[in-house]
């Protein structure tokens, strides 16, 4: 069962302690055993574990309590303009469920549990040993270069499917709600982890891909990556926790968890102690054998040197508080970063082991996912992101040798037509004239279910493509599917594909584009394809293309 082990330990006497947080609201330990197992779905990623608040705003029972559950009802159902979806309107959520959760979240948060190294290695399941995995790609696997890892993402699934023939070529169980997957640096082994703290890892080079390890070392997590220095290719991997707060290390052949590092600390800025330092993005250097691990409540940037796996040397760079998502600029020497709740995107440099400058990414709440690289005629290399608060797109200047007057500062900024944010990733390739830019989590219908497209030269939107409502199909008609979200090309970058946000109701297709014409190519219209979110090419994943 998902998150099990802190939801056994919501009990009868726990409940009647958060009670006490508001004297008129009283939940019965099943209502609670609910209302967390919701709150760590929906809510926890944003708002936090210990609900201090992040991207989202604090929800502790202070601030809940003085908004009232009417209200509180209203925007658990409706969403904002401002990023917060629409859990009720989206039918994510019953009108029960919604009541629920107003009422929860006005009372104490139940503490969850720690790991320890022995809890960890209880969930390791070696399920396919080294010596009986294929010694290279079986019959029916040539194309595994080409595969995307698709996430199934409230079904607790991946499939992978042949970039070549657009057929899903297997299913494979994962953590629930997987947020990311990434390869080895030889693409063999997809890596994957839910927001359970499930890791697994998937063998492509067998006929019908499956997992051939499992490990769950954290209740909630958000990010995995592995060894990409050519010293230590495919050696280890790392799994970052946003609960416990921690750094994991293991044997990327098999999962088996090596060494634990806590990331609870001090803020960078006012020095005061937080348990809750959640792990956001991780990605691995190409030169150096480090990772740069953003530690999200403390405002640090982590440069994780993993040549001695047992006594990592750790340099912490101070950049902003609330560090997230981002990714490497177009030379793999500078880390992106965005601090989205301070509306800052931290430029560090790897090479030198250093803050370059925050900088304002003069939109509400950015969230590039790994952001959009463009080597510009006149403005040379920028990368981009959008905004989940406001309809910004932003481009900065990342070459201070060729092109210094334009580094690390907006070179360029342009909205997204209409009002409001709901921006969540932008995307683009260098065989691409376009970047590809998506809205789901705005309120307006019409706006979450178009394409938004952007010539990489005139850094403007040049085209919207709506979806036709026959992709947006649902079993009940009341309940709408989002619009497309997430975008990845295959690995010659000719085409671009997103996939419809559906729910559990119904199977909702992916659609490939024509990366420059923009014809819709291809739907890939399967039964198994439940709620697909994230798509993630071997090639592009292996190389860090976007």
């Amino acid at each position: 069962m998902k998150l099990s082990k802190l939801l056994s330990l919501v009990t009868v006497a726990s409940v009647a302690t958060v009670g006490l947080g508001a004297a008129d609201i009283k939940l019965s330990e099943d209502e609670m055993k609910k209302a967390t197992q919701v709150y760590f779905d929906r809510c926890a990623g944003c708002h936090g574990m210990l609900r201090k608040g992040a991207l989202g705003p604090s929800l502790e029972p202070e601030k809940s309590i003085a908004m009232g559950t009417e209200a509180l009802k209203v925007i658990i159902n409706d969403g904002t303009p401002g990023g917060m979806p629409g859990w009720g309107k989206s039918g994510e959520l019953t009108p029960e469920e919604t009541a629920l959760m107003a009422k929860y979240i006005q009372i104490e948060a139940p503490q969850p549990p720690e790991k320890s190294m022995a809890d960890m290695k209880a969930s390791h399941k070696l399920l396919i040993p080294v010596k009986d995995r294929p010694t290279a790609p079986e019959a029916g696997a040539e194309n595994w270069k080409d595969y995307f890892a698709v996430i199934l993402r409230d079904v607790g699934q991946i499939a992978i499917v042949d970039g070549k023939t657009k057929k899903v070529v297997s299913v494979v169980p994962s953590g629930y709600a997987t947020h990311i997957t990434r390869t080895g640096a030889s693409g063999r082994y997809m890596y994957v982890i839910g927001r359970d703290g499930k890791a697994s890892m998937i063998d492509l080079w067998m006929k019908e891909p499956k997992n051939v390890a499992e490990f769950r070392p954290c209740n909630d997590a958000r990010s995995i990556d592995t060894s990409k220095h050519k010293d230590y290719m495919d050696k280890y991997a790392v799994i970052g926790c946003y609960w416990p707060p921690s750094i994991v290390t293991v044997d990327a052949d098999t999962l088996e968890p090596m060494k634990i590092v806590s990331t609870a600390s001090y803020t960078y800025d006012e020095n005061v102690y937080t348990r809750e330092a959640r792990v956001a993005a991780i990605i691995a250097s190409h030169e150096k054998p480090e990772w740069v691990i953003n530690v999200k409540e403390t405002g640090q940037v982590w440069l994780y040197d993993y040549s001695n796996v047992m006594n990592p040397k750790i340099t912490m760079v101070e950049a902003e508080r609330f560090l997230h998502d981002g990714g490497w600029d177009l030379s793999k020497r500078y880390f992106m970063s965005a601090a989205n709740a301070r509306d800052v995107i931290s430029v560090i440099d790897t090479q030198e082991g250093k803050l370059v400058k925050n900088i304002p990414s003069q939109g509400t709440k950015p969230h590039p996912g790994r952001g959009a690289n463009v080597d510009h005629k006149k403005l040379g290399p920028v990368w981009i992101t959008g905004h989940i608060g406001s309809n910004d797109i932003v481009a900065i200047g990342t070459d201070p040798v060729n092109h210094p007057k334009n580094a690390w500062k907006v070179v360029k900024k342009f909205q997204l037509p209409g009002e409001g944010g709901g921006n969540l990733f932008v995307k683009t390739h260098p065989n691409s004239k376009y970047i590809f830019a998506d809205r789901p989590v705005n309120p307006d219908r019409k706006l979450q279910t178009q394409i938004y497209v952007i010539d990489k030269e005139k850094l403007e939107v040049v085209k919207t493509i709506p979806i036709p409502e026959k992709y947006l199909k649902s079993a009940d008609p009341k309940v709408k599917a989002r619009g497309p979200v997430h975008f990845e090309f295959n690995a010659d970058g000719s085409e671009v594909w997103t996939s419809i946000w559906g729910n559990k109701l119904t199977a909702s297709p992916i659609l490939v584009f024509d990366s420059n014409t923009l014809e819709l190519k291809s739907v890939i219209d399967d039964k198994r394809l439940i709620t697909p979110t994230g798509k993630f090419n071997v090639t592009n994943t292996m190389t860090d293309t976007y």
